[in-house]
């Protein structure tokens, strides 16, 4: 199954499964609505719970290609969008001499644009999916030049006009709430917040992606996590590192969450040093 109009929910929740990701009935509706709508999803929550492992999954279950933009302080439209071969056209220049006028006119042309990971989706469409990934971390400016994407699936290049999606990429953009994103944003998307999963369902979570790890040692690790997650940490411990523990467990040849071997891994799923004194 790969066409869109032949996923309901339970379709779709059992193909995240096949794909090793354990989705409850909320995130598989928000995400069907977001595929079938042609919307982008916006997906909050606390670190390590999934996020960019939804839209990783997305792309592998359908067999597009996943483009990544990852944000960060100060990115702009020259990492994200396009920027120019700056050298290929001094070397052009040269080439045809700086005084011909026709150089003018092909120096911002086609082939010396090149392609960062939004207008390459925009050129893609429907054969990719696009990870917008931590857009809080970017500032307002850069939030508010995603309006366009987001809204019309298009980009203006001032050298060379408008460039508009043929077809629709699968878009999800993701946030740890470092910030509070506009108003403005978040309407152009649909919403979903990702939680810390029950118990019952983080452990489906780690013996779907450690097959190898038995129930019992699974059941214990995340038994342990919960527990973390209950204390005044400064980094509670997401889903990555519930899997980040019990893979280390394994490692060592560990059966059983002991008091050694639990202390000898912390390192594994607590990643703060004063929350590292503090539970060891």
């Amino acid at each position: 199954m790969d066409a869109l109009t032949d996923f309901d929910v339970p379709s779709l929740t059992q193909t995240l499964r096949d794909h090793d990701y354990i989705a409850d009935r909320g995130l598989a509706t928000s995400l069907l609505l977001a595929m079938k709508l042609g919307k982008p999803l916006l997906l909050e929550g606390e670190v390590g719970v999934g996020k960019t492992e939804l839209a990783k999954t997305v792309a592998a279950m359908l067999g597009r290609e996943l483009i990544r933009l990852q944000c960060y302080e100060g990115i702009d439209i020259h990492h994200a969008v396009y920027e120019w071969d700056y050298a290929r056209q001094m070397l052009f220049v040269k080439s045809v001499g700086a005084g011909d006028a026709s150089s003018d006119d092909d120096l911002f042309g086609p082939r010396f644009l090149l392609e960062r990971p939004l207008l390459r989706a925009i050129r893609s469409g429907d054969q990719c999916v696009l990870l917008v990934d931590e857009i809080d971390r970017a500032d307002d400016e850069f939030e508010a030049f995603l309006l366009e994407l987001l809204g019309d699936f298009q980009v203006s290049i001032p050298e060379v006009g408008t460039v508009k999606a043929n077809s629709r990429p699968i878009v999800i953009l993701t946030s740890n709430r470092t910030r509070e994103l506009h108003d403005a944003l978040k309407r152009r998307c649909l919403y979903t917040w990702i939680g810390f999963p029950d118990a019952n369902r983080e452990v489906e979570i780690v013996r779907s992606r450690l097959p190898g790890v038995s129930q019992a040692l699974a059941h214990q690790v995340v038994q342990a996590v919960h527990r973390l997650r209950a204390m005044d940490l400064e980094k509670l411990p997401g889903v990555a590192e519930t899997i980040d523990w019990a893979e280390s467990l394994d490692a060592v040849g560990a059966t059983t969450l002991e008091s050694e071997v639990a202390l000898d891994t912390l390192g594994a799923v607590v990643k703060d040093r004063d929350d590292l004194e503090f539970t060891s």
